[in-house]
């Protein structure tokens, strides 16, 4: 894959993140379950999208990339807002969350896609 096209897909994909945060914590609410769940299982479909579509690999390895990731990069934004590095900017570090979030998700994905592509 041409890095033009991986850096348009990760575009896409960073601005789903960014939007849909809302959008899967509301559902949340109203399903009344824990919002880390609901936020994980909304990115887990984010990432499995872009896995079929983009990646086209064998269908285990895209299920266990998707659900992976976006457990540990939901996990480790969480563990960097911890840190209170953004706590002048943002009092409630939701948005240093967020954004986390989304950036972890995306250099994972380069990640498994440079070792995959290396292994080949």
């Amino acid at each position: 894959m041409k890095p033009q096209i991986r850096i348009l897909l990760y575009s896409i994909l960073f601005f789903l993140y960014l939007t849909a945060t809302q959008f899967f914590l509301s559902l949340g609410q109203i399903l009344k379950t824990d919002p880390y769940i609901t936020l994980g299982c909304g990115f887990a479909v984010f990432n499995l999208i872009y896995a079929f579509f983009a990646l086209k690999w064998k269908p285990l390895l895209n299920i266990i990339c998707a659900v992976g990731i976006a457990a540990l990069s939901l996990f480790l934004a969480l563990q960097f807002t911890n840190l209170h590095y953004f706590i002048d900017y943002d009092p409630y570090q939701v948005k240093t969350a967020i954004f986390a979030n989304a950036v972890l998700s995306i250099i994972f994905w380069e990640i498994v896609y440079q070792v995959k592509i290396r292994k080949q």
